[in-house]
């Protein structure tokens, strides 16, 4: 997991995001760093705990296309992309092999998850 991360305007300066509680927007921080540079992670209750948030936050993140929680409880940052570009002599791909091989990427660089 890298030390730095980075979060574009362009998605956290919309009123979408904006109209969102800040415990909400607060976890998506959180969670953005703690994500492994594909954009999973793995524990989203322990930061969901230390962060002071709730599950409630959690599941707006979920309902407003922010993340995507797999039937494991991985999360997902939909707009990784859009936020991070990380070095190839610096990434680490993810653990998670079997939920990465369901997402596709699209032409604004989300992540879009294939159902199968």
């Amino acid at each position: 997991m890298s030390k730095k991360r980075m979060f574009s305007n362009e998605l956290i300066d919309t009123d979408k995001f904006l109209e969102m509680p800040l415990s909400t927007q607060c976890l998506y921080f959180h969670l953005g760093m703690k994500a492994d540079d594909d954009g999973f992670v793995a524990n989203p209750k322990k930061v969901i705990r230390w962060s002071g948030c709730s599950n409630e936050d959690l599941e707006k993140l979920r309902e407003n296309g922010y993340i995507h929680i797999f039937e494991n409880g991985v999360v997902l940052i939909i707009d990784w992309l859009v936020n991070n570009t990380i070095r190839s002599d610096r990434y680490s791909p993810t653990r998670y092999l079997e939920e990465k091989s369901r997402i596709k990427i699209s032409e604004s660089k989300s992540y879009i998850i294939s159902r199968n």
